[in-house]
């Protein structure tokens, strides 16, 4: 049993959808969604910031979709055995304060700020409620606490990001006196994978791919060499590297420009092999080691500019980073005016220090289904009503 709070409500507001689709058509804001309930090895946090991700807007996509429960499912999912359609919460990434907490968690008490990727396994059955909500339950395994130096907005825009490329490059055998090269490096993985090589992994020269704005952004986060993608075939250069990490989906072109026996790591599917392509693992683990470079400033989170979007504008968020544009991560607020006003200040220091030697940091619809759509829940509904007869009927 979890550790009872009487101020805890039992409903909140939620961004969910119950259909796949885009954010625009799909994504809906509710105000009568159940608090999630807190397992064993749990606890529940009042959300103050989140991230968004790709993984977001393709799960919404339903990419997803046979590796969880598809949508639109109805079925016996309420205690009073009504039948209701089945909603998802997105969002991975997440920071808040601990308000409740499992009978065997050990690590964190209530009141701990804390941070993290939700889902242990990004696209194998992730998380129904996720953090763009005013509350979610999440995994002691999966959280670390937040380092005290960063917002809940600047810790926010890290977890599944920085994991990710930390994976990438511990896949790839990085290690000093080597080399590497970061395919999309202004990116959230990106940037990361950049200052991670440098700064934890030791890397003799770090190389990295971008557009003609943003190769100077590139140098700031520690590249030796901002190579134009726009003007530039990077697999056309001379130089070869020990590793190349693709973040954009070019593992063909990255398997020129690596070294004989170097390693090409990608994130995006399909890969040409022998390229490795890898779904990272996140754990709270990874973020505690991380954590003495990113509180000694030498690894900083990425925000872009436009950020942090309110709570109330995140089909807003996702419409933005759906374009591709984003220069790091796109962050959403629940606490603007308080817990995170401070932040949003420092978004205006991170634009106005462009180029300095500070390090810069950049800074509802109505559900439509299609026939097919329609037809899946209409079975699901069929199946779930013979089951309700027949329970009755017992």
């Amino acid at each position: 049993m979890a550790t009872p709070a009487s101020d805890i409500p039992l409903k909140m507001k939620a961004w969910v959808y119950s259909t796949y689709g885009k954010s625009a058509d799909v994504l809906q804001l509710e105000e009568n969604v159940d608090v999630p309930e807190v397992k064993d090895d749990q606890v529940l946090l009042k959300v103050v910031a989140a991230s968004l991700n790709p993984a977001d807007f393709k799960r919404m996509l339903g990419y997803f979709q046979y590796d969880e429960f598809p949508l639109p499912f109805a079925g016996l999912i309420s205690l009073d055995r009504k039948l209701k359609l089945l909603v998802h919460v997105p969002g991975y990434d997440v920071a808040g304060v601990v308000v409740k907490v499992g009978s065997q968690v050990a690590k964190f008490k209530v009141g701990d700020e804390v941070y993290g990727d939700l889902n242990e396994t990004a696209l194998v059955y992730p998380q129904k409620s996720g953090s763009l909500a005013e509350y979610t339950a999440a995994e002691e395994k999966v959280l670390t606490l937040k380092p005290k130096n960063l917002t809940f907005v600047e810790a926010a825009a890290l977890p599944l990001a920085i994991e990710t490329a930390n994976e990438g490059l511990e896949l790839a055998g990085l290690s000093s006196g080597k080399s590497v090269l970061i395919l999309g490096g202004a990116g959230g993985v990106g940037s990361l994978a950049i200052q991670l090589s440098k700064h934890v992994f030791g890397a003799s020269k770090v190389a990295a791919t971008g557009s003609t704005a943003k190769l100077e952004l590139l140098k700031n986060f520690g590249a030796d060499l901002a190579i134009d993608y726009t003007k530039q075939n990077f697999e056309d250069l001379p130089e070869k590297f020990d590793v190349v990490f693709d973040a954009v989906g070019q593992s063909d072109k990255a398997l020129k420009a690596v070294k004989e026996g170097g390693k090409v790591v990608t994130i995006v599917p399909p890969h040409t092999p022998p390229a490795i392509f890898f779904i990272v693992t996140s754990t709270g683990y990874v973020l505690e080691k991380l954590n003495p470079y990113l509180e000694s400033g030498k690894v900083k989170p990425v925000i872009d500019p436009k950020s942090p979007f309110p709570f109330s504008q995140v089909v807003e968020a996702f419409s933005y980073i759906e374009t591709s544009r984003a220069v790091g991560k796109v962050m959403l607020t629940y606490l603007l005016l308080s817990a995170s006003s401070s932040a949003a200040v420092r978004v205006d220091d991170w634009q106005s220090n462009w180029g300095k030697d500070k390090f810069p940091q950049m800074a509802t619809a109505s559900v439509s289904l299609s026939f097919l759509a329609f037809v899946a829940f209409a079975l699901s509904s069929i199946v779930s009503g013979y089951f309700l007869f027949t329970m009755k009927s017992r």
